[in-house]
């Protein structure tokens, strides 16, 4: 569960790094940057709910 937890942040750091570049180098390209965004906005939502469903099922214990 922590493999797929850190690869869903590195996706989520990703998808904001790439609406930033899009953002900054493609000034005209807004369809582009607002698809990256709507792509992290989903992912964290899906991890949201992935970390939700594992402390539910007890795949994750609340201890640090």
């Amino acid at each position: 569960m922590r493999i797929v937890v850190i690869l869903f942040i590195v996706l989520i750091t990703l998808s904001l790094g790439s609406a930033l570049f899009s953002l900054l180098r493609r000034q005209g390209d807004r369809r582009r940057t607002a698809n990256a965004l709507a792509i992290r906005v989903g992912l964290s939502i899906t991890l949201f709910v992935l970390l939700m469903a594992g402390f539910a099922s007890g795949l994750i214990d609340g201890r640090l």
